[in-house]
């Protein structure tokens, strides 16, 4: 039964982009109808939700199986019941909901393109690279006496200067490589499409990106250099037994990086992101609308944040 169920989710992965560009396209036709009338939008705009439930389907066995990252695993996991059930709501007349539809729009078109044009792509995971470098350095870790930049052969990308090689005292190498979710465009991308969805006057609204787009990418550089250094020179090597067993690994090298990105770093990633979006309602209080959604679907309960704020 549960070898059927990884098969299945290992079939899905395929399909993840083709999904990606599918919901995009759903958003973006949903929020165009929009304008033509709320119910003309409606139809389109569930079965966004739908096909949305269809991609965290596909992306479950990424993160939990080869990625091997709890969070992002559960995350995925309770994502498809939360867009199915988005989509019934809207369906059932809740129409503040498109305004959570046109951020899901937004951060498909901010996010995309970095994903799917190699240039851009290159360029972002190169400049972060650059950074977490410098950042390194200010630490006093400086290459080529602790480490050094190579090219992202590892990964299949020697064209990318993006990967930081570390040699242990027994001459073991050990490799930490920046990739797309990195740079920080995912959290960068959830907070721009949430201000890009809200009607509010356009000094607002940079006002919020201002506070918080920022803040996200100075926090990204920080967690990359944590991640780097605690993994590359072996920092966190505790309970090896239990966290190897945790994450059905072997190599006793990777329990580093497992404390340091899979639980300490992803853990603070999320307390940041709520901490971040309460800067961006500080600007923007009619984002408000999105997060009251979010709480009605967990706990049932209509909520008026405004009132509070």
């Amino acid at each position: 039964m549960v070898e059927s169920l990884f098969r299945v989710l290992d079939w899905a992965q395929q399909f993840s982009d083709l999904l990606a560009w599918l919901v995009l396209a759903a958003f973006l036709g949903g929020a165009a109808l929009e304008y033509v009338g709320r119910d003309s939008a409606r139809t389109l705009t569930v079965v966004a939700w739908i096909l949305f439930a269809a991609f965290w389907f596909s992306l479950i066995h990424h993160y939990l199986i080869d990625s091997k990252s709890i969070i992002e695993g559960i995350g995925s996991i309770i994502a498809v019941p939360a867009s199915v059930y988005t989509g019934y709501l809207l369906l059932r007349g809740r129409d503040s909901l498109f305004v959570l539809s046109r951020a899901i729009a937004a951060m498909g078109l901010i996010f995309l393109p970095f994903e799917a044009i190699p240039m851009l792509t290159t360029g972002l995971i190169e400049i972060v690279t650059h950074q977490t470098e410098l950042l390194m350095g200010v630490f006093g870790q400086t290459a080529p006496a602790d480490y050094r930049v190579v090219s992202g052969a590892v990964v299949g990308r020697p064209d990318r200067r993006s990967t930081f090689l570390f040699v242990a005292e027994n001459g073991h190498r050990l490799t930490y490589t920046i990739r797309i979710a990195c740079t920080g465009l995912g959290s960068m991308a959830i907070i721009g499409g949430l201000i890009a969805a809200v009607r509010a006057p356009l000094a607002q609204k940079f006002r919020a990106l201002s506070v918080s787009l920022p803040v996200i990418y100075a926090l990204n550089l920080v967690r990359n250099t944590f991640i780097g250094l605690t993994f590359g020179q072996q920092r966190l090597h505790i309970a090896p037994d239990l966290i190897l067993g945790l994450f059905s690994a072997t190599d006793p090298y990777r329990v580093s990086y497992f404390i340091a990105d899979r639980i300490l770093a992803q853990s603070l990633s999320v307390v940041a992101l709520v901490g971040i979006t309460w800067l961006v309602v500080r600007e923007l209080p009619v984002a408000l609308v999105v997060v009251e959604d979010l709480l009605y679907m967990v706990t049932g309960t209509e909520y008026d944040l405004h009132a509070i704020n």
